[in-house]
């Protein structure tokens, strides 16, 4: 994908999530506002709230993560909070786009028992696009509408709108492949916590053992968590994340390498450079060539 410098990194300012902390987006209405935008959404931009794309009609591809994902109609593409994404605004789709807040997912947790959103785009086996079976399709068009209602000024209700909305997360669950549904309750929230303590402190630490102690487990208790959750050890999921900041940092803030070695937590970039090429067979300054061509 060509131009890829200085992307924007995106907050959802829309009146609705500052309200409830979820919107309910025709794609229609999004591509009438497009002149309004001081970025191109069709260019890879990053964002600091949860994206969800439901596709009613028509076909084409979403980019997520440096990946292009397919979809149809039926499809429903998920976005996780700080992934890069880029719509297609060449074939234009119809369907909804539903942008969600982290504090909403965090009141959801509180209040309503349901399965932990885990952020499962650092495992290697995760697609973020899947395609709604015809009864689960009859669902999410029921529930989407019942939230968009329940956000009209005259019927606003933060916990009915927490309510659908759990309901919607439910549905899409029992259907969509989870890398996490063979764990137990307990498994699933242990390794969701240890993937959220990735993002959280891979700048300060790239050693498995590190995490294992922040999670009050052994080492050997944590990778024995990880190969049953994604048959990935930590250290891969660290590396994992790791590598994928690093692209993201030279894409998206045109950064010098230098630059984002410090910044990540390296000492020597010489090493910096060596850890990337060994995970990517590109040097990072080739990797930024090979993105700017393509």
């Amino acid at each position: 994908m060509k131009n890829m410098e200085n992307v924007p990194n995106v907050e959802f300012r829309a009146p609705n999530i500052q309200k409830s902390g979820v919107e309910v987006l025709d794609l229609d209405i999004f591509y009438n506002k497009l002149s309004q935008c001081n970025f191109d959404p069709s260019k890879p931009h990053r964002i600091n709230y949860f994206c969800f794309i439901y596709i009613t009609q028509g076909q084409g591809g979403h980019f997520i993560d440096f990946q292009y994902h397919t979809f149809q109609k039926g499809s429903f593409i998920f976005v996780n909070k700080n992934q890069v994404h880029a719509f297609d605004l060449d074939s234009r789709p119809q369907g909804k786009m539903i942008n969600v807040t982290e504090a909403f997912f965090d009141s959801i947790l509180t209040n309503i028992r349901i399965p932990l959103f885990t952020p499962t785009h650092l495992v290697s086996s995760y697609l973020p696009v899947f395609t709604l079976s015809d009864s689960l399709t009859e669902t999410c068009d029921a529930l989407l509408l019942e939230i968009d209602r329940a956000q009209t000024p005259a019927n606003s209700d933060p916990l009915l709108i927490q309510l659908l909305f759990s309901s919607l997360l439910v549905a899409l669950a029992r259907e969509r492949k989870s890398n996490t549904e063979h764990l137990s309750e307990t498994q699933a929230m242990r390794f969701n916590q240890f993937l959220l303590s990735i993002e959280e402190k891979f700048t300060q630490t790239r050693e498995a053992s590190a995490y294992a102690e922040m999670l009050h487990i052994s080492y050997k208790s944590l990778n024995q968590l990880c190969k049953l959750a994604c048959d990935q050890t930590a250290k891969q999921l660290i590396d994992a994340h790791t590598i994928l900041e690093i692209k993201r940092r030279l894409i998206i803030d045109n950064s010098q390498v230098q630059e984002i070695a410090y910044e990540l937590g390296f000492d020597d970039v010489p090493y910096f450079v060596r850890f990337f090429k060994r995970h990517t067979l590109l040097t990072p300054s080739q990797f930024k060539e090979y993105s700017k061509a393509n």
